[in-house]
């Protein structure tokens, strides 16, 4: 904060007894580059104002100036918890545009990919909010079960979290040999590691005392205030983007939707560990339906002709050459679209003038919504329960 900024803060009357603090931008508590100014009277909070924007990146001005299939190195650092159900849901815009099936191959490993994500999510939520409890042995343990996603994430895109996966009308290449036998293995093994959080955290008089009627909100304030995911859920209501607006055939899937009752910082923990137990459902689900055939569509708009048509044929490697220097055309037109992303609704709404660049390009992020409700659940409540608080709203 600059000198003149600082100047422009309020001074509170010190015989008052309230005072100002500022808790981050760099702070364990705040789970990110987040700053929380706090107006305290003693060690109750009487308003909080978050500032946010110390990682702001430019991503939807850069993607202006990128071809389409350009832009996905950008969405997977949008989120680093969640970065191929980000890539995922980007190209499902553009081919949503496009009118661009993709094939049955692709659908299902996109659907393991998101729902591993969130698990991936999940887990690091788990483990860091289980440290602002005090509780160090579910953090080793959550970070234990990462760490096998990260391998899997290294195993098909060479990298653990920049994965860039993706690539409009497919992926940018098959599963490697003997992936599907290290999910299932993970999808075999991680109840247990589960089971065992389950039984230090859930029942802990600790971590009740730290989240049981803290923070709580209403189904209506809720949906008032934009909250999507488990936060929404966690207050009641039955809302989730797998089921109300189905994509990739997630109704044919057999999983439950968890939902809380109180709204508070326990159901939003209950919630997400059952969202971890309903992910692992539809995994097991999809690994069996995975079919053979090709990962990438057939289609001139999109797919690269083969190396051998190139070799002989002069179109095919006109073809070729102008996909790889330009790029691929999305005819003109507008979209939004939207999936369950791991801490809410994860929209991407894109503008096509027909060339080889979007004009427009706007995220709809859920975290972004959902810390805008974190002044309202706070007021009242202990430093310590904003620290809980702010953990339980999971914002990244």
């Amino acid at each position: 904060m600059s000198s003149e900024q600082s100047n422009q803060l309020p001074r509170p009357d010190v015989d008052s007894g309230k005072m100002l603090v500022n808790i981050g931008p760099q702070h364990p508590a705040t789970h990110g580059v987040l700053r929380l100014l706090c107006e305290l009277d003693g060690e109750t909070v009487l308003s909080v104002d978050p500032d946010i924007g110390y990682l702001h990146s430019s991503f939807e001005k850069l993607g202006e100036y990128r071809t389409w299939n350009q832009i996905i190195p950008l969405t997977d650092r949008m989120d680093y918890l969640a970065p191929l159900m980000y890539n995922c849901v980007y190209v499902m815009a553009v081919e949503k545009l496009m009118d661009l099936e993709v094939t049955e191959r692709c659908k299902i490993v996109r659907v393991l990919c998101m729902e591993m994500e969130r698990i991936f999510s999940h887990l690091l939520w788990l483990g860091t909010t289980a440290i602002d409890v005090g509780a160090f042995t579910p953090f080793l343990y959550a970070f234990q079960e990462r760490e096998k996603i990260y391998s899997l994430h290294e195993a098909f895109t060479g990298a653990r979290i920049t994965t860039s996966a993706t690539r409009v009308g497919g992926m940018m290449a098959d599963l490697p040999e003997g992936w599907t036998d290290q999910l299932n293995d993970f999808v075999r093994t991680f109840p247990d590691t589960l089971n065992e959080i389950d039984t230090l955290l859930t029942r802990n008089g600790i971590h009740l005392g730290r989240t049981l009627d803290i923070g709580a909100i209403s189904g209506s304030d809720a949906i008032n205030a934009g909250f999507t995911g488990p936060n929404l859920r966690a207050s009641g209501i039955d809302y989730d983007l797998r089921k109300d607006r189905p994509y990739y055939d997630y109704e044919s899937y057999d999983f439950e939707v968890p939902i809380g009752t109180n709204g508070d910082c326990y159901d939003r923990y209950l919630v997400r560990m059952e969202e971890m137990r309903q992910s692992l459902k539809i995994l097991e689900q999809a690994l069996e339906r995975l079919p053979e055939g090709p990962i990438n569509v057939d289609d001139p708009r999109v797919s690269l002709p083969s190396k051998s048509d190139c070799m002989n044929d002069m179109e095919s490697m006109i073809h070729h050459f102008k996909i790889v220097t330009e790029g691929i055309r999305v005819p003109p037109g507008d979209c939004y679209f939207a999936i369950e992303g791991s801490k809410g609704e994860l929209g991407m709404y894109i503008v096509s003038d027909g060339g080889e660049k979007p004009i427009r390009w706007r995220i709809r992020p859920p975290s972004f919504v959902n810390l805008s409700v974190l002044p309202q659940l706070a007021e009242g409540h202990q430093v310590s329960d904003l620290i809980m608080i702010n953990a339980s709203l999971d914002i990244v």
